[in-house]
Order: structure tokens, then sequence, then C-alpha cells
């Protein structure tokens, strides 16, 4: 019978142990998910804002160069060019105040763009660069250093009328 108190008692001690951990479980679900989820869920939607520019800037050079490759004279290509980046970022979801169509010779880059003017002839080369200013959330607005340029060559058909 001693036996059988003195396992009962232990039984007991074990018993009332485990209800003073009782709670502590959520306490240190919500330590970690402060200290844990709420940066990684703020660097997930950083970076899924970067690539979201970059990804608008690479569509709309593509459309705008694909805009003004088809275009019949310069002015008319120059602006279907604009309207072709402005809706490819607009459906990226950048805004439009942060976009720069420019464009520069074959064989250069996009840091010679902004004072070539294409003439549309058959047979020309150039490059089409779209600049978007990319904004992280939550950070100041004087931050925006952070830009995306896409890069688009166009080569007009040799034997365009």
């Amino acid at each position: 019978m001693a036996a059988f108190q003195r396992s009962l008692t232990r039984s007991m001690t074990l018993v009332r142990k485990g209800q003073r951990d009782r709670g502590s479980a959520i306490v240190e679900f919500v330590f970690i998910s402060v200290l844990v989820f709420i940066p990684m869920t703020y660097l997930i939607v950083g970076f899924s804002a970067v690539q979201r520019g970059i990804f608008a800037s690479t569509e709309a050079a593509r459309e705008a160069g694909r805009a003004i490759g088809s275009a019949p004279d310069p002015e008319l290509g120059m602006a279907r060019a604009q309207r072709a980046a402005e809706l490819a970022v607009e459906a990226q979801s950048v805004n439009l105040q942060d976009l720069r169509v420019a464009y520069a010779p074959a064989g250069t880059g996009c840091e010679a763009a902004g004072s070539y003017v294409p003439g549309l002839f058959p047979g020309e080369e150039f490059i089409v660069c779209v600049t978007v200013t990319v904004r992280v959330p939550l950070l100041p607005e004087f931050i925006e250093s952070n830009t995306a340029t896409g890069l688009f060559v166009v080569e007009r058909d040799r034997y365009a009328a």
C-alpha cells in the first residue's frame, strides 16, 4: 500500500508541475511571430515590390519597342510607344509618373539613351529603354534611388515600304 501511495504522490506532483507550464505556448507563439513572421512578411512584400518594378520596366520596354517598330512614322511611333509603355506599367500597378521612355543607338546601352531619335527607316536598329522608379512599402518618400530599367532592341524590317 505504501508503494501505491508513493506512486500516486509522484503522479500528482508531475501533474501539478505540468499545470504551471500551462499557457506558455501562446506566449512563445506570440513572441516568435513578432520576432520572425512580421519581418519575414515585410521582406516578402518588399521583394515583391522590387520584382514588380523590374517586370514592369522589362514588359514596358518590350511593348514600347513593338509599338514603335511597327509605326509608319517617328512621331506616331513615339506616341504609340509611350502609350504602350504606360499600359504595361499600369498593368503591374506601378505609378505612371515614375515612367521614362528613351531611345539609344544600337550597340550602346541605356546610359546613352535620351539624345537619340529613331528615324524608323528600313533596317534601322535602336534600343528602347524604359526606366521605372521602384518604391518599397513603408520607406520614406525621399528614398527613390531604386530604379529598374528595361531594354528592348528594335530592328526594323529591311524591306519595309
